[in-house]
């Protein structure tokens, strides 16, 4: 744990209120979640279906991994994050734009109000893109790590700009095609760009760290990065402008370079010092096999073998619902069992180790 502490590490003011919003969105997802059965059962374009969506992908996993980053960055790119104060101001304005994004999904308003909540988001996740991108920059030490977390967060900025292009368009239609092909774009680039890529760049340094093991090849990180962004982008190429449905082609890059990450994981898992494995990194193991769902899910729906529609959409949703609630909330939950305990424990018994008895930060929850 320890490789998570350095002295370029930003204070703890910065990186927990990420983790207390993230919690509160958590907790709210499952309620809502229980106040919209039937709508989980329906299309995927409802307002709804949109808040919770967005709750999840926004409030719950995107304010989690941002407090993350702001730990993980300086350790990953030994380097001091570029600004602590436009962090904080990032995570207010942020926080305001998830909340009014959701409100005005889940009363289906798609007018003025939807198109200022994106514009929110949009000004949060530019600070975001900037604050990370002047760090990588001034960093001496440059590796795959660093080129997966950038990348991804030039996804994280094209998922924002298309998801306000969305938002104007249901004022002032302008987009060529029906706004149901855009939101595909929207939500893939969002999970796959985004989610995906920062998972594995993250989770390149954090679970060998964990699993105690070294000696890896890291050849596989560099296959992951170059065939999931290629995937990705031929997506959102055909998505967005060519409209061919080359959506197989996409699908075996993609999966191809998830697997190359799972075999990275894979040979930490046999390389472990660490044999007995305590509850976070059980989830951790467990999310990375649930990653087989959402793979066979996304080749039935872009083969579309001419199954029944209905079920069709029912495969959508759950195709969405094991990437959100399946592999990534497992990972989150995992890893932040491992970190949030030790960023609060360096902020409270730091300066007390040597001189009084302190807790180990795994004491520090139940």
């Amino acid at each position: 744990m320890q490789g998570l502490s350095t002295q370029r590490a930003p204070h703890p003011s910065v990186v927990i209120p990420h983790f207390a919003f993230s919690a509160l969105s958590f907790l709210l997802l499952g309620f809502f979640i229980l106040l919209s059965g039937n709508e989980l059962t329906g299309h995927y374009f409802n307002g709804k279906l949109l808040s919770i969506t967005h709750i999840a992908t926004l409030g719950w996993i995107t304010m989690t991994i941002f407090g993350a980053l702001y730990q993980l960055i300086p350790v990953v790119m030994e380097v001091a994050l570029f600004s602590e104060k436009l962090a904080k101001i990032n995570f207010t304005v942020f926080a305001i734009g998830i909340v009014l994004l959701a409100y005005t999904f889940w009363i289906s308003e798609f007018g003025m109000i939807l198109l200022i909540a994106a514009s929110i988001l949009l000004i949060a996740i530019s600070l975001f893109s900037v604050n990370v991108l002047l760090t990588a920059k001034s960093t001496e030490k440059w590796n795959i790590e660093s080129s997966l977390i950038v990348s991804a967060v030039f996804w994280l900025f094209t998922t924002a700009l298309l998801g306000f292009l969305l938002s104007l368009n249901f004022i002032q239609p302008f987009l060529p095609d029906a706004h149901t092909i855009y939101l595909k774009a929207h939500a893939h680039t969002g999970m796959v760009g985004w989610f995906l890529l920062l998972i594995i760049g993250v989770g390149a340094s954090l679970i060998p760290m964990f699993f105690l093991s070294h000696a890896l090849n890291r050849k596989r990180l560099h296959w992951a990065f170059y065939l999931v962004n290629a995937g990705m982008l031929i997506f959102f190429i055909d998505m967005v402008f060519v409209h061919k449905g080359y959506f197989i082609i996409p699908t075996v890059l993609i999966s191809a370079g998830i697997l190359a990450f799972m075999l990275y994981v894979y040979q930490s898992y046999k390389k472990r010092a660490r044999k007995n494995l305590d509850i976070p990194l059980k989830h951790t193991v467990v999310s990375i096999l649930l990653l087989f769902a959402p793979i066979i899910l996304a080749f039935l729906i872009s083969l579309q073998s001419g199954l029944d529609s209905s079920f069709m959409l029912r495969a959508n949703i759950l195709y969405g619902l094991s990437i959100f609630i399946g592999f990534i909330t497992s990972l989150i939950l995992g890893q932040a069992y491992k970190t949030l305990p030790f960023i609060i424990w360096l902020q409270r018994y730091q300066k007390l180790v040597g001189k009084a008895k302190t807790p180990l930060p795994k004491d520090l929850y139940s």
